[in-house]
């Protein structure tokens, strides 16, 4: 598989990202940008996409999409994503508030999907009082469907169908999972140029290694129903961004803030530690940071 390919989720749904608009997609277009960068796995289960007069189903696609998300939400499961996020959100909110910040911390989660990471925490993150999660999305599907599990889980949280770097109510940190390896180039370094001005920023993506192609492809289509989802799990792992990418790229962008890796040490057995950590904050927030982190400081580093 090509690392620089495109995953096909990714060539699916066309957003203006400042309006929010909706643009269709022709498939011939999916089809042709697949087949250019050699992808022909996904051109493969692309050619079954639903289609009408030319252009991509999109009642159809957003169905898939929500389909591929619920997948990709029991992946996240397994793999306690949403703990993972809680052992470096909590030390960072005390930083907060040691610090003296006062008024709502706003936590806003970029490309939330189905909002999993978002209900995890506000159910079992222990955040404290004075805490808001907020998921974005471009996917009015992803969102109508997180907003509806949010209301049935009896959880105080929010969906909006918004670019989360310019909402009116500006996050206080930003976080993810499974987003940063979707940015490439110069594209990465804006990501990162977005959040300067926010007080942290924590972002989980996919650890590479020799391992992780394979491993992937192995547990998505052994797990994996949709053929979009085995493709894009496995082009995922290709895709993902080595640690001293990801801290050139956030140190470029944001510049104002202190950026380290955390699980970024490159192991000689890959197999334990699956995601790695972009961590971005405030000078004044390192130290008490790190203090409240306690023996987890140590899988700290610049991924070396």
């Amino acid at each position: 598989m090509n690392p620089d390919g495109p995953e096909i989720t990714d060539l699916l749904i066309d957003v203006d990202p400042d309006t929010m608009q909706r643009r269709p997609v022709s498939k011939q277009a999916v089809l042709r940008a697949l087949e250019r960068d050699g992808m022909r796995w996904g051109a493969r289960v692309a050619r079954s996409l639903p289609e009408r007069d030319g252009h991509l189903d999109e009642a159809q696609i957003d169905a898939l999409f929500v389909r591929v998300h619920a997948e990709m939400q029991r992946l996240w499961e397994e793999f306690l994503q949403g703990d993972r996020m809680r052992q470096l959100l909590v030390p960072l909110l005390g930083a907060l508030r040691e610090r003296g910040h006062e008024g709502t911390v706003r936590i806003v989660d970029v490309g939330c999907g189905l909002g999993y990471l978002v209900r995890w925490l506000t159910a079992c993150g222990d955040l404290g009082a004075g805490v808001h999660l907020v998921g974005c999305d471009y996917n009015r599907a992803l969102i109508e469907a997180a907003s509806r599990y949010a209301k049935d889980e009896g959880l105080s949280c929010d969906f909006r169908v918004a670019n989360a770097f310019t909402l009116e109510e500006p996050a206080t940190v930003f976080i993810s999972t499974g987003v940063l390896h979707h940015f490439r180039g110069e594209g990465l370094v804006e990501f990162f140029a977005q959040q300067r001005h926010a007080a942290a920023f924590l972002h989980l993506d996919i650890k590479p290694s020799y391992l992780a192609p394979l491993g992937s492809l192995l547990f998505h289509v052994a797990r994996m129903r949709e053929p979009v989802s085995q493709h894009d799990g496995t082009q995922s792992a290709v895709r993902a961004h080595p640690g001293t990418r990801l801290l050139d790229a956030a140190r470029r962008g944001a510049g104002g803030l202190e950026i380290t890796l955390f699980d970024g040490d490159v192991e000689a057995v890959p197999i334990l530690r699956t995601m790695l950590g972009v961590v971005g904050m405030r000078a004044d927030l390192r130290e008490p940071f790190v203090r409240r982190l306690g023996p987890n400081a140590a899988r700290l580093g610049d991924g070396a």
